[in-house]
C-alpha cells in the first residue's frame, strides 16, 4: 500500500476569464518509508500540490489517498471527517517553525500530543523523548525566542513526528537556514523517513538540499514533468 497516492489532481482558482490553473493533471506515489522531493521555482505549483495532499486546499477535480484513506475523489469525500485524519495521519513541517513563542519546546510539542487525546504526564513523557532524540533534550524549558534557527526547526520536526504520523509534509523546510543546518534538517528527515517508516515529502526550490533523496517530482507550470 502507498502511503500517499494522487491521481489527476488538478486545481483552479477562480472562474471564467479569470480562472488559473495552479496544478494540473498531477500524479504521483510515495511509499512508507520514502523521502521525496516536489521540486521547482516560485509559483510553479508545488506548495499548492503539499497543500492539497494535506487536506487544507480541496482539489477541483481528481483522487488523493492517505494510508488507504480515499480523502479526495473529485472534491472532499463526503462525510470524511477531514480534521481527524489530518491530525491521526499527518505531520507538518513549515518554512517559519510556528513554534508558540509562549510555550517552550517541550510544551510545544505536547500541545501535539494532546489535542489527539494524549494525557499530559504521557505527552511531557513523549515530548521529551521526541526532543532527546533530536538532540534538544537540554532545551526542553526554552521558550522559542532563546533557540537557534536551526534547533528551532528540529523542535517543529519533533511537533510533526509526536502522533506518529504516516505523512509528514513539508515545505520549504530549510529556506530560513544556512546551508550546513539546512542540509543537517535534511539528513535527518531522510533517518526518519527509514526509522519510523514514515512517507515523506519535501517541498523546495533548493536543488542542493535534495542529495540523497529517494525520488525527485519536477514540476514546472503547475505539472509534474518527471519523478526520477
Amino acid at each position: 500500500m502507498y502511503a500517499v497516492e494522487v491521481d489527476n489532481l488538478t486545481k483552479i482558482y477562480g472562474k471564467g476569464d479569470t480562472a488559473v490553473t495552479a496544478i494540473s493533471g498531477a500524479t504521483l506515489q510515495v511509499k512508507p518509508g520514502e523521502l521525496v522531493a516536489v521540486l521547482g521555482p516560485s509559483g510553479s505549483g508545488k506548495t499548492t500540490l503539499l497543500t492539497a495532499i494535506g487536506l487544507i486546499n480541496e482539489p477541483t477535480h481528481g483522487r488523493v489517498v492517505i494510508d488507504g484513506v480515499t480523502v479526495a475523489d473529485e472534491g472532499w469525500t463526503t462525510g470524511l471527517d477531514l480534521k481527524r485524519v489530518r491530525r491521526e495521519k499527518l505531520g507538518f513541517i513549515f518554512q517559519s517553525h510556528n513554534l508558540i513563542p509562549f510555550l517552550t519546546a517541550q510544551e510545544n510539542v505536547m500541545v501535539a500530543l494532546e489535542i489527539n487525546g494524549v494525557g499530559k504526564k504521557e505527552s511531557k513523557d513523549r515530548a521529551a523523548a521526541l526532543l532527546a532524540a533530536l538532540n534538544l533534550g537540554h532545551r526542553l524549558g526554552n521558550y522559542p525566542s532563546a533557540l537557534s534557527g536551526g534547533e528551532s526547526q528540529r523542535a517543529a520536526i519533533a511537533r510533526a513526528l509526536a502522533n506518529c504520523p504516516k505523512v509528514i509534509l513539508a515545505d520549504e523546510p530549510t529556506a530560513a537556514l544556512d546551508t550546513e543546518n539546512g542540509q543537517n534538517v535534511m539528513g535527518l528527515l531522510k533517518a526518519l523517513a527509514v526509522e519510523n517508516h514514515s512517507a515523506i515529502i519535501v517541498v523546495t526550490h533548493d536543488h542542493r538540499m535534495v542529495e540523497g533523496f529517494d525520488r525527485i517530482f519536477q514540476v514546472s507550470d503547475g505539472r509534474i514533468i518527471n519523478g526520477s
